[in-house]
């Protein structure tokens, strides 16, 4: 019987011998593939860019700096140190002809910063500067005097720095560089996608500050880290929370903490000190805070480091959480209770901004991206979406306290983001009852998007384009567009021309007429020379308007004229004594204003600043029609 079995199993096996070798090959097959897979991944995924070693006279790569309440922030970005080199830098001040230090810091070694933060700077005269390391390394530039008395302020806006060779990245930004030095702005702001490296944002950061160091080491400059700042393709940071994805529609962030704060310390160190410094889940660090240049006061917001992920809040209704794809889906089914955009601390700090003038003149917000769905073609032509929840059209609900906040002190807003440069005014209860956003093309545009409504708009101007006028976005809010750079819309347009003029890549810049009150939204396109007359904008641009254009909300009802003494160009602010609410606050021109209001009813006017301000109380509204005047000796 054991014989009989030996040979059964012997049978077996010189049957099952071919099978055995087959399945034997196909193992060693595939685990030769597997061995190989890794570095073919790794060959696709190479890093486009490395750190190259330099000359250690050259260890501080760039230097980026604001001026707020005369307290000087600079944050120098070095190159990796080497080991035994010092971990400390000063910075220096030129006296005459000598340098003075003035103060000295230790380098953070996590990212390679070194931040300083001067208290009692004098902001009325330029002052040379220098970081210094060592006895061998110099970086120098000027820390310029605050404009106050030119009548205009220029402001140059840029985002998406995509580094992708297939999307223009790799080439010079010299252009803008050289463009920037005929423009002579007073401030510079990147408002994010500094970065498109999702896990090495150091080496990214470096190039950044290669490619612009040469404007932004005599220029205060904001930077903001948006999404793919913190190595992520979209953010919804909810508070804090861990994301479960790079991709993110779960909210939060992705990355480890110290990552995070690691790319926000090498951005935002330089800014003014934030409002609430309180960090939120995590201990992440949040950055909101506001500035003033010449007397054009600006606040800076982290609009989607509260931000609400649509997965699992909102049922999905297309390929990803974030995509809506359903032509029937009513909108008013997303805006749900709960769904957070700026958060209450931002909304507190926009409304105490607004009411506080002290030294500005006009007030514009800087953020990520603007409050609307302002594209409907994604990707690619043929790509439409009927909504985008990673832009700021939803949550709806949040979109509008947020754009409420900003009109109450007749704020215009800039951003990017979207890759796309637009115009439009938003609307709360009607159209164009609110601020106008001014999103500025990428610099080098990674991910194409287009603003191509189904139907023509309604109230456009004549000889304007169909895609212009009043609409409603994917959420229903109500917008009008004045102007969209959009990319060609032909396959054949990208085989034609450059990169960047086919994927419309450019920047924006706007001018603050402070004698007239007016605000010029520019529009560039890349590799041209603004100062030749064959230069043009992009079709829209410029487009002018009033401050008070912020907020045209149509009066219900007027309270008396104010004719005021004592003070020129009073601020005045209006509130509603039933209610409590400051209606809105303005630094008006002139000495004479007829204030608006919203509702009939009794209000509080204040005019004036510090202790020879006034507050009238018990101020009537006045029918149609009617009128009245009140003398203020101020």
């Amino acid at each position: 019987m054991y014989l009989n079995s030996k040979r059964l199993v012997l049978s077996i096996i010189l049957l099952l011998a071919p099978c055995l070798v087959a399945t034997a090959q196909n193992e060693t097959r595939k685990q030769a593939q597997k061995k190989n897979a890794p570095r073919k991944k790794q060959q696709r995924r190479k890093p486009l860019l490395s750190i190259p070693e330099v000359e250690r006279k050259d260890v501080i790569c760039f230097a980026l700096y604001t001026v707020e309440d005369k307290i000087l922030k600079l944050n120098a970005q070095l190159y990796p140190l080497k080991e035994g080199e010092p971990r400390k830098v000063r910075l220096e001040v030129k006296k005459g002809d000598a340098w003075k230090v003035i103060a000295e810091t230790n380098v953070i070694e996590r990212g390679w910063t070194a931040p300083f933060r001067v208290t009692g700077w004098d902001p009325t005269r330029d002052t040379a500067y220098r970081v210094a390391h060592g006895k061998t390394a110099y970086y120098e530039g000027l820390i310029r005097r605050d404009p106050v008395e030119k009548k205009e302020i220029v402001v140059a806006a840029f985002t998406g720095n995509s580094i992708s060779p297939a999307h223009g990245g790799d080439i010079s930004r010299d252009d803008i560089v050289q463009n920037i030095k005929r423009i002579k702005p007073d401030l510079l702001f990147f408002s994010g996608d500094q970065v498109y490296d999702h896990r090495r944002h150091y080496a990214a950061w470096l190039k950044f500050g290669r490619d612009f160091g040469e404007i932004i080491r005599s220029i205060p400059t904001i930077t903001i880290p948006d999404d793919h700042d913190v190595g992520q393709a979209n953010i919804w940071g909810a508070s804090g929370k861990k994301a479960s994805t790079g991709a993110g529609p779960d909210g939060g962030f992705f990355m480890p903490v110290e990552y995070v704060n690691e790319v926000q310390r090498a951005q935002t160190s330089h800014l003014p000190d934030p409002y609430d410094p309180t960090p939120i889940q995590r201990g992440i660090t949040v950055y909101y805070t506001d500035l003033k240049v010449g007397g054009i006061s600006f606040a800076i917001i982290e609009d989607r480091k509260f931000k609400s992920g649509p997965k699992g809040l909102i049922p999905q209704q297309g390929p990803r959480p974030d995509h809506v794809r359903n032509p029937n889906y009513d909108p008013k089914t997303i805006d749900v209770p709960g769904a957070v955009l700026l958060g209450e601390r931002q909304l507190k700090f926009l409304r105490e901004w607004g009411q506080d003038w002290k030294g500005a003149e006009m007030k514009a917000v800087l953020s990520q991206t603007i409050f609307c769905g302002g594209a409907h073609i994604h990707g690619k032509i043929g790509g439409r979406l009927h909504a985008d929840l990673d832009s700021n059209g939803w949550p709806q609900t949040g979109r509008n306290k947020a754009i409420d906040a900003m009109r109450r002190s007749f704020s215009v807003h800039i951003a990017g983001d979207q890759h796309l440069g637009t115009i439009f005014q938003h609307g709360i209860d009607d159209w164009d009852d609110s601020v106008f956003s001014f999103c500025v093309p990428s610099i080098a545009n990674l991910y194409l998007r287009w603003w191509v409504p189904l139907e023509a708009g309604a109230n456009r101007l004549a000889g304007m384009p169909d895609y212009t006028g009043r609409h409603l976005d994917g959420f229903h809010n109500k917008v009008t567009c004045w102007a969209a750079a959009n990319p060609g819309m032909k396959a054949e347009d990208f085989r034609k021309g450059g990169k960047l003029t086919t994927r419309a890549a450019g920047f924006g810049v706007i001018r603050f007429n402070k004698p007239s009150r007016k605000i010029t939204f520019q529009c560039w396109p890349r590799n041209v020379d603004i100062t030749d007359p064959e230069s043009k904008q992009y079709l829209g641009w410029p487009k002018t308007i009033r401050q008070e254009d912020n907020y045209s909300r149509k009066a219900a009802a007027w309270l008396p004229e104010l004719k005021i003494t004592g003070q020129a160009d009073p601020v005045i602010s209006v509130i509603n004594e039933k209610s409590g609410e400051v209606v809105y606050t303005l630094r008006i021109k002139g000495t004479s204003y007829r204030p608006k209001v919203f509702s009939k009813g009794t209000y509080t006017i204040r005019v004036g600043e510090g202790k020879r301000g006034k507050t009238l109380k018990g101020i009537r509204s006045l029918e149609e029609g009617k009128s009245a005047t009140l003398n203020i000796a101020l």
